[in-house]
């Protein structure tokens, strides 16, 4: 392994050197090649010589002929290798380079053999006692030694795996041999000037022997696993090693390898995993499609026609002849049974022992593995397993559990949930594939969400009933995992952002809002909303944080650009904040309902309520007339009397453990607000630290807040109760009271009561209407 002082002072230039010679080389070769025609060769050809020993001199002449045309070839190829590698280690030498320089800027010493150490003779004096006594800035400069010495190790060892291939391509050129009379080795007519190819083929040929199930040597592994790291991102690379495997070999040593990982070989099992995730790394860059342009030049979004059309143009070319005949076979055998530990010995004996999977589940489970799909190609995967499961409905069913719980939550047994997870990643990809703008994405969307007699049957697991002597088929059911992808392609494409955590409000595209405004009418026609489909609710609760200043204006019922008539389908429409959602407000209500099963997520939702009401009201300008106050005041009331009047509908359930309900919805709504619900109290400086007035202050409003929904989850289920069920309101006065209180009003003045009992009213509106929807017999 070259070291970091080699690597740094190595003349990279005699590798140009030693090219321009090799391809002297080649010059004379060829200029012997012509003498040897003329000269020796061409005699056999002329018409006076003729019989036996003309046939047998014309052979061997043409032997040696082709020695020196399969010499040149040889040393060009070894030029050719030679400047590859040059240009691949003065890159990799630079990137060094930089390392180092920018660990330098950081503050650290790095010396002449590549030992990071913090360099503190640029330190003051005063800055040097306070390290020396300081055990906490000890342990920060100790991490950031050992973050740039790790940075600086990779880099080394990137042009490690690099010399290891130049080494592999080398060995390849000159240990194969061309024609040849059998009597001295013959010089290689086939070589190429191209590292990666020479490494693709070598790792094909480990990999081939590891699908079959063959011994594979410890060196042939770290082989295959270095090839697949050093060649990381290298388009050459990965369509050469694809191209051999095929998809048949590719699905075939990926399960191999699960195997291997974890089951035959577990020892080693970082190893196999990581040769997958390299595996799942070299098909994303194998079946990238290129940044398309439209005939003006422009960069068209996924999923719209100009892409499409784009798409299709592209197809055409030499350049996606890959893709197309790699999506073609995978189309062939991605519903072929393959054999897999994980579901062949799921079940010891009986209904599922040795059970096959589908190649596209082998397919999903690696691609779960890999980073950077094309969107393009995470669709068109997608779409064709959707096709191919319309046509057999069952086609992905497997007795046991796959999931989380069932410990082989690693295994796609859900290909198409799989795949929505992966094209999550990417949210402008997510948002092309399910925008309802579309005849495709509308009729993606309503098969997911199982509208209509097409929706998707997500039942996929087999189940056995015991009978008396026997055991027997039982009905399908879903796994306990069932829709997580879809959950989370949904919350991206809505939201633009990563799925798995509350967003913050921001701008939204139509597209992006269309898909909220499609789901929330969809949910609500299938009588979804209120029950929502297994895994949805928490997605469905990050995306409403997303667009609460949208269920805002819904829920209060001012704007008549947010309103639609109970029952009707919402709409989309934009102004210079961006896109916004208009759906009915029972449509809306019932997906809070919906969302309120899961406590600590309507916390959060409702958190994100308080938070918009209270910055509307902190934006009010201080010389805002009485109307527009009230005004103001009237739609935060009536805004978050909705959400408690979806609180109240918990007390006539009686699924739920109240108070344990309640206690995660504080625990939800707390994590979701800040010191920034405190209005700044006129002429009153906040200071910041935690524990200051306003701290103190938001931890007394909080804790009185959620000894009242504790306490009424504790109400018995009534209709006197329920009218007194009214935390909420509290919360609105306190909130009206404090920002009184920030525009120099005391907060039992008139002027602040009079919007108290604005706040009051309005409250009690929006709680009503929200239980009119949901409890209509009330």
């Amino acid at each position: 392994m070259p070291t970091y002082h080699e690597i740094l002072t190595t003349d990279l230039s005699t590798l140009t050197t030693a090219a321009e010679r090799w391809d002297g080389m080649a010059k004379k070769l060829h200029t012997q090649e012509t003498a040897y025609r003329r000269d020796v060769h061409g005699i056999t050809l002329r018409p006076t010589f003729v019989g036996e020993s003309q046939q047998a001199a014309n052979a061997r002449f043409g032997v040696r002929l082709k020695e020196f045309q399969d010499a040149q070839t040889e040393a060009k190829a070894i030029a050719s290798l030679l400047r590859d590698a040059h240009a691949q280690f003065v890159g990799l030498r630079k990137k060094l380079q930089t390392a180092r320089d920018e660990a330098v800027a950081a503050g650290m010493k790095v010396s002449d053999q590549g030992v990071v150490s913090y360099d503190t003779e640029r330190l003051t004096p005063g800055e040097r006692q306070e390290l020396a006594h300081d055990p906490d800035s000890q342990e920060s400069v100790r991490k950031s030694v050992a973050s740039w010495q790790a940075h600086i190790d990779q880099c080394v060892r990137n042009v490690d795996d690099a010399d290891r291939g130049v080494e592999v391509a080398f060995a390849a050129v000159v240990g194969r041999t061309g024609s040849s009379d059998g009597t001295v080795p013959g010089f290689n007519g086939k070589a190429q000037g191209d590292i990666e190819k020479y490494e693709a083929q070598e790792a094909d040929d480990i990999a081939r022997r590891v699908a079959k199930g063959e011994k594979v040597s410890a060196a042939d592994l770290a082989e295959l696993q270095r090839a697949l790291r050093d060649n990381k991102g290298d388009k050459g690379f990965s369509q050469t090693f694809l191209n051999g495997l095929g998809p048949d070999g590719t699905l075939k040593l990926t399960n191999r390898l699960e195997d291997l990982a974890r089951f035959d070989d577990t020892k080693n099992k970082n190893t196999y995993l990581e040769i997958n995730g390299g595996l799942a790394d070299s098909l994303a860059v194998a079946m990238r499609v290129p940044d398309l342009t439209d005939p003006q030049g422009g960069h068209p979004r996924f999923g719209t026609d100009a892409y499409d059309e784009a798409f299709r143009a592209w197809t055409k070319t030499g350049d996606a002849r890959f893709y197309n005949k790699w999506r073609a076979a995978l189309r062939e055998h991605g519903t072929d049974g393959y054999a897999l530990e994980a579901a062949g010995d799921k079940i010891a004996v009986g209904y599922g022992h040795g059970q096959e999977i589908r190649g596209y589940q082998s397919l999903v489970t690696l691609m779960q593995q890999g980073h950077g799909y094309s969107p393009q190609f995470v669709a068109d995967v997608t779409d064709d397993m959707i096709a191919a499961e319309k046509k057999n409905p069952d086609i992905w069913d497997l007795y046991g559990d796959f999931s989380d719980k069932g410990g082989d939550g690693w295994f796609a047994n859900d290909p198409v949930d799989g795949a929505l997870g992966v094209m999550s990643r990417d949210p402008e990809g997510a948002t092309g594939y399910l925008d309802p703008g579309t005849a495709a994405g509308k009729e993606r969307l309503d098969y997911l969400l199982g509208h209509g007699d097409d929706g998707r049957d997500w039942n996929l697991v087999h189940t056995t009933r015991e009978g008396a002597k026997t055991d027997y088929v039982g009905p399908d059911v879903e796994d306990s995992d069932a829709r997580k992808g879809f959950g989370a392609a949904l919350e991206a494409a809505t939201t633009g952002q990563a799925p798995g955590e509350y967003h913050p409000a921001d701008r939204h595209t139509e597209p992006q809002a269309r898909i909220l405004q499609h789901t929330i009418d969809t949910l609500n026609s299938a009588k979804q909303a209120e029950k929502l489909p297994q895994n949805l609710t928490l997605p469905l609760a990050h995306i409403l944080t997303a667009y609460t200043p949208d269920t805002h204006e819904i829920n209060a019922q001012s704007d008549s650009r947010f309103e639609v008539s109970p029952g009707n389908t919402g709409s989309v429409w934009s102004d210079k904040n961006g896109a916004h959602v208009t759906v009915a407000r029972d449509s809306l209500t019932k997906l809070m309902r919906g969302i309120a099963d899961d406590p600590t997520a309507f916390g959060h939702v409702y958190g994100a309520e308080q938070r918009h009401a209270h910055d509307l009201l902190a934006a009010l300008p201080g010389d805002a007339d009485k109307t527009v106050i009230s005004n103001r005041i009237t739609d935060c009331s009536r805004a978050m009397g909705a959400y408690d009047g979806v609180r109240a509908d918990i007390v006539f359930d009686e699924r739920f453990n109240k108070t344990q309900w309640a206690a995660d919805f504080n625990h939800g709504l707390s994590n979701s607000l800040s010191t920034a619900l405190m209005f700044k109290p006129k002429g009153i400086e906040f200071l910041g630290p935690a524990g200051d007035a306003a701290t103190r202050a938001l931890d007394v409003y909080t804790y009185e807040s959620n000894k009242e929904h504790v306490a009424e989850a504790n109400l018995k289920a009534t209709e006197d109760n329920v009218k007194l069920y009214a935390a909420g309101q509290h919360d609105v006065e306190d909130m009206v009271r404090m920002w009184g209180q920030s525009r120099g009003h005391d907060v039992n003045s008139e002027w602040t009561k009079q919007y108290v009992h604005v706040g009051q009213q309005d409250y009690n509106y929006g709680r009503d209407r929200a239980l009119d929807v949901l409890r209509a017999d009330r």
